[in-house]
């Protein structure tokens, strides 16, 4: 039996533990020495705009911010950096997140993309400023191959609220 993952499928509430502890596995993936590759994605940053979308009373703007002080702090890069980019992503994807929710998975990491690519260019306009040189249009590469991990990771998230199949002649839900 294969879980589909249509729209008509009725959720259980996501655990916050749950939450948290994808935030920590991207935050952790963040930390390993392949995130400095021009093609890794930004993990945080693809995870907080999946829950600023699907739960957007849980994860919100202090959610962003505090998992931007920790990445500046492991990139030793500009204090804030990391953290305008992450409140600035995820009040607009909360502020989104209805209308993402209609479209099926394939057109949201559509609306995905422009999201993922304004924290790279906040964060390239804040190293800007102090005068460090552009890094070459390599450093875009990330957020489209988040992109397409979009519906993997839809895919693997959602699999602990999906409730079993079962069939009431009773009941109509």
């Amino acid at each position: 039996m294969q879980p589909t993952f249509s729209s008509s499928r009725i959720l259980q509430p996501v655990r916050p533990w749950f939450i948290v502890l994808s935030l920590l596995a991207a935050l952790l993936l963040n930390y390993l020495p392949t995130s400095a590759w021009m093609w890794m994605p930004d993990w945080v940053a693809l995870l907080l705009v999946f829950w600023s979308i699907r739960e957007p009373r849980r994860v919100g703007m202090g959610s962003g911010f505090i998992l931007g002080l920790a990445m500046d702090v492991a990139d030793a890069s500009l204090l804030g950096q990391h953290a305008l980019a992450y409140v600035l992503l995820t009040y607009v994807a909360s502020s989104l997140s209805r209308r993402i929710l209609w479209f099926p998975v394939g057109q949201q990491a559509l609306h995905v993309l422009p999201l993922l690519l304004m924290v790279q260019i906040v964060q390239l306009g804040v190293r800007a400023m102090p005068g460090v040189e552009f890094p070459g249009l390599n450093y875009f590469i990330g957020p489209f191959v988040a992109t397409a991990l979009w519906l993997p990771l839809t895919v693997v998230l959602l699999l602990p609220q999906y409730q079993p199949v079962e069939r009431d002649a009773n009941r109509p839900i």
